[in-house]
C-alpha cells in the first residue's frame, strides 16, 4: 500500500486567536461541533484525550482517543490520535497565528500507518469539522455535519 500523505488544511477564522482556541478545546464549542460528543482531555503532555458520545445504539461509545503531546494555549495543540476501535494512531497539530482581523489555523494531520482504516474518513472530516467550527465562531451557530 501507498505511504499516506500528510493531511493539511489552512482556514482563516474572523476571531482571535484567543477565541480560536477555546473553539478548538472547549467542552462547549466541541459539543456543538461533534454532535454531543464529549472532549474529555488532561490538557497537558502526556495527558489523555477522549471524543465520548452516544453510539448507534444509545450507549456511550469513544470516538477518538489519544495522549496530548503539545499543549502550549493559544498556540499550538498537538496529540496523537487514534478513531473509534483502530489501534493505529496518527498525530493531529493544530497551530494558530493571529492576523490582522483573524486567525490562521493550519492543522497538520500525519504520521499516519501505511494501512490505517481511517486515513479516508479524517480526509473527508477535517474540513468538515473546521467549516463547522469557523461557523460557530463568526455567526453563534452551525449546520449539521452531513
Amino acid at each position: 500500500m501507498a505511504h499516506q500523505a500528510p493531511l493539511k488544511y489552512i482556514f482563516y477564522i474572523a476571531a482571535t486567536r484567543e477565541k480560536v482556541w477555546e473553539g478548538f478545546v472547549s467542552g462547549e464549542s466541541n459539543r456543538i461541533i461533534f454532535s454531543g460528543a464529549e472532549l474529555q482531555a488532561d490538557f497537558k503532555p502526556g495527558g489523555l484525550l477522549a471524543w465520548v458520545g452516544a453510539g448507534p445504539d444509545g450507549k456511550p461509545m469513544t470516538y477518538v482517543r489519544g495522549k496530548v503531546l503539545r499543549f502550549e494555549p493559544p498556540k499550538v495543540f498537538q496529540y496523537t490520535f487514534a478513531m473509534g476501535q483502530n489501534d493505529k494512531a496518527s498525530r493531529a497539530t493544530i497551530e494558530l497565528v493571529p492576523e490582522t482581523e483573524a486567525t490562521k489555523v493550519t492543522v497538520t494531520h500525519d504520521e499516519w500507518a501505511e494501512d490505517d482504516p481511517t486515513y479516508a474518513a479524517c480526509a473527508d472530516g477535517w474540513p468538515r469539522i473546521l467549516s463547522r467550527l469557523k461557523t460557530l465562531l463568526e455567526t453563534g451557530k452551525t449546520f449539521k455535519p452531513h
